[in-house]
């Protein structure tokens, strides 16, 4: 798998001069297959520049999947601006969480309402079908892609791909269940059934690309919005014997200077576990 990152930013889209190195576009990251398979995860801000490039290729009749995790704004708010689902001849399937009322078509089409925006989800030119996702396991292409739930609080789902041997599992907004053990060493396994469960599913992981929004000492002021303190994000790659975790979906009040002094802490907390992971922020 070749992996791109197009956007990183969590919750509101913050470019400038203090966001050039990690990024201020909203969550959208490419994942190009062995086979060629486009898979594109998320549309948020990030998916603009994403559509240009496509475009810029001068591909004809393209294919790909979009994945959505989830239809809060800065993770859809980028759709209407992807230009490839404007031009005939060109297919997309579009998965996302399913369920509750909630049927991911009927979610884009009203944020493409007169309202909000002046083209309907009906003008889109490309052939596009959608499928409403649940949890459980579905063929992607070449890959086996694994869905399940995470703790936010709109329906969100995380996914893994594994392919030709490779594992990426993208998780971009996750709460834990419980912070404890509390003063446990790094790595060590989480109490609360649910959050071994989540380590259950990233484990062996080559990439998994986290929310880690907080700190610990941030993070008891905004308990419940769904968002990850980047050290239990290294407690559950630790955990789960992860290669190489990278943090995401990045406060838009974290510009580029505090970004770095973030994964040097995050490096510091992980030294001497009995696996130490190749920490890096998207």
């Amino acid at each position: 798998m070749r992996v791109r990152f197009w956007g990183v930013r969590g919750s509101l889209a913050k470019p400038g001069p203090t966001t050039l190195r990690y990024g201020g576009n909203t969550p959208c990251i490419q994942v190009v297959m062995d086979d060629g398979t486009l898979n594109i995860f998320d549309c948020g801000t990030g998916v603009h520049g994403l559509g240009q490039e496509l475009m810029a290729s001068g591909k004809k009749n393209m294919k790909g999947n979009i994945l959505i995790t989830h239809t809060h704004w800065d993770h859809i708010q980028g759709f209407p601006f992807f230009v490839p689902l404007f031009i005939p001849g060109n297919e997309w399937d579009i998965y996302g969480p399913g369920g509750m009322g909630n049927q991911l078509n009927t979610t884009l089409s009203g944020q493409m309402s007169y309202s909000y925006f002046p083209i309907h989800l009906e003008a889109l030119g490309a052939t596009v079908r959608f499928s409403n996702l649940g949890e459980g396991t579905f063929p992607l292409g070449g890959a086996k892609a694994s869905l399940r739930y995470t703790n936010h609080p709109s329906l969100t789902l995380a996914y893994r791909l594994d392919s030709g041997g490779a594992s990426l599992v993208y998780i971009p907004d996750h709460e834990p269940h419980s912070l404890h053990p509390l003063d446990a060493p790094p790595g060590t396994i989480p109490i609360h059934h649910e959050d071994r469960s989540h380590v259950n599913f990233l484990s062996g992981a080559d990439l998994l690309v986290h929310d880690a929004m907080y700190t610990l000492e941030e993070y008891p002021s905004k308990l419940g919005w769904g968002h990850s303190p980047f050290q239990k994000v290294v407690d559950y790659a630790i955990a789960g014997k992860v290669k190489r975790p990278a943090f995401f979906h990045h406060d838009p009040m974290r510009d580029d200077d505090a970004m770095d002094k973030l994964v040097e802490e995050a490096r510091r907390y992980a030294e001497g576990a009995d696996h130490v992971p190749e920490i890096f922020a998207a």
